[in-house]
């Protein structure tokens, strides 16, 4: 080789050298100017407590003592105000000494415990405008001021889009998409693959309008659910949902009990139902330290088709030995609530309270209570979603941290609480009680599937099923403790004076011919006190 070309090849190799490393010197300046950013929370809490309602023949269905953690973590990619990704996970809930899933809580702790994707999106802004967006697995809640949302506030795979006009005047539009390809059925309907039809979208938009001393946000939301979205190849409910409530019975007509009672849809008349919501949403403050809050929401859900009712013996209005019944699937129904609080410097007093449609008693016609999504409601503590949302009643898979799905639905309460009480340094307490009352006809009994066990909390998909003959009067006592700047316990003391009206419920136990009739059922106070510690940073 000539000295000459010797040196064109060392200079060219140098040229490729140099430009490799500016590429790297110039990528390690892009990641530089990414900023990022982590928060999370460490929870450990250990809950006594019984949250069954009812029974038959004594039996006791969950441990009365249980102990768990939970882990998240978020992680914020922040490139500049105008773009950032936002990365949440969560090792789920592990009940110590349970190893279900291989979860990781038995003995060696050295199960597969899942780190589960809780959101995973981007915000950006559209160049040269105010126009924000949020792509991808998100929270999304629905305007709401008294008591927390009963239609939805979950996470879920959504596009969501905001535009300030001004102080006063924004906009926000969305479409989420909770279900899709999960059917694994083959059948042909409607000329097409019937996997074709298995998804649930809905489309929504919200107006926040904000003045002086006063918030008003008219919200409405679209929905198509295809007709094979909730079911699985043999027809019956997958149990794919937003939050633990099955979403077959939450939008359509359905009546809680052991494993639902609505499981299969008898026929099917159409390829998508259609859903709509609407809220209204008010909060006054131009009285302060008076404080005004007002909800208004409704729900329309198209049937489809016929379900059949299992499980249904003896009754004679259908005839003995007639196993199923048919009732119409389309639910729609209505909600008010209110809360109205006066802030003190010791604490803040209030009196809040609810009414919401119930079932009139023909099944026939559908259902009268209004369906949800992935409901919050947050009134209460026990029964309700607010507090530490943990569940002392733990046994099979439900365990600690289990996220409810209340909507209020065929109930109707009146409630006061004192919010915020501090007497002591870092130490606070809430104090509620509360009365529920049912909107639901006592006909409507006669339907629900006891299961020869019994009726817990956790088995209401979407809030507790009361008739106009029941109550339940809830007592909670939360209080919070400030370690250190990070590390909190809460200790949440509830309890639940069970006035069911059990002529009511045992005349059902009879008739559906389950042993020993309405003698073997009984109805419990519930109670539960949860300790928690929560480090977050």
């Amino acid at each position: 080789m000539s000295s000459s070309n010797f040196v064109k090849r060392f200079k060219k190799q140098c040229m490729v050298a140099l430009l490799a490393a500016g590429m790297l010197f110039g990528a390690t300046s892009a990641a530089q100017a990414i900023d990022f950013k982590a928060s999370g929370e460490w929870l450990v809490g250990f809950g006594l407590g019984n949250a069954q309602l009812a029974s038959g023949a004594g039996i006791q269905k969950n441990d009365l003592f249980t102990a768990a953690q939970r882990f998240r973590v978020q992680l914020d990619a922040v490139a500049s105000e105008n773009l950032s990704g936002t990365l949440f996970f969560e090792i789920g809930t592990q009940e110590w000494g349970s190893n279900v899933n291989r979860k990781g809580g038995a003995l060696g702790a050295d199960g597969d415990a899942v780190v589960k994707v809780k959101n995973a999106y981007i915000d950006w802004i559209v160049p040269q405008t105010d126009l924000k967006i949020r792509m991808g697995l998100q929270a999304l809640s629905l305007p709401n001021f008294a008591g927390g949302s009963a239609v939805m506030d979950g996470d879920v795979a959504a596009v969501s889009a905001n535009y300030q006009f001004n102080d006063n005047v924004g906009l926000t539009a969305f479409w989420m998409r909770p279900i899709n390809d999960n059917y694994n059925g083959s059948a042909k309907e409607f000329g097409r693959d019937s996997r074709f039809l298995d998804n649930i979208d809905f489309f929504g938009i919200t107006v926040p309008l904000t003045f002086e001393g006063f918030e008003i946000t008219p919200w409405a939301m679209y929905g198509m659910i295809g007709r094979n979205a909730l079911d699985d190849e043999n027809g019956w409910t997958g149990g794919y949902s937003a939050t633990d409530g099955d979403l077959q019975n939450t939008l359509f007509a359905a009546i809680p009990g052991r494993g639902g009672i609505y499981h299969k849809f008898g026929s099917k008349n159409r390829a998508y139902s259609d859903a709509w919501f609407f809220g209204l949403p008010i909060n006054v403050t131009a009285l302060d330290p008076i404080n005004i809050e007002f909800d208004f929401n409704y729900g329309y859900v198209a049937g489809m088709g016929r379900a059949n009712i299992t499980n249904y013996k003896n009754w004679e209005r259908y005839g003995k030995n007639n196993s199923d019944a048919r009732a119409d699937t389309q639910r729609q129904g209505w909600l008010v609530k209110a809360l109205v609080e006066y802030k003190m410097d010791w604490g803040v007093p209030g009196i809040f309270g609810w009414y919401a449609s119930g079932d009139d008693g023909d099944v026939k016609n559908g259902s009268e209570r209004m369906p949800s999504v992935a409901g919050a409601g947050s009134f209460t503590s026990f029964m309700g979603c607010n507090g530490t949302d943990w569940w002392s009643d733990a046994g099979g898979t439900k365990g600690l941290f289990y996220e409810k799905n209340m909507t209020y639905a065929g109930t109707w309460g009146i409630g006061l609480q004192v919010r915020d009480m501090s007497f002591l340094e870092d130490l606070s307490h809430t104090f509620r009680v509360a009365y529920w009352g049912g909107t639901n006809s006592t006909d409507m009994v006669k339907y629900v599937n006891h299961g020869g066990a019994g009726l817990g909390l956790e088995e209401f998909y979407d809030g507790p099923y009361l008739t106009t003959n029941d109550g339940l009067l809830e007592f909670n006592l939360d209080n919070t403790y400030k370690i250190y700047e990070n590390l909190s316990v809460n200790l949440d003391l509830g309890y639940i004076v069970n006035m069911m009206d059990r002529g009511t419920w045992a005349r059902s136990w009879t008739k559906q011919g389950y042993d020993g009739g309405g003698d073997a059922f009984s109805t419990h106070d519930a109670w539960r006190a949860q300790l928690t510690f929560n480090y977050s940073f």
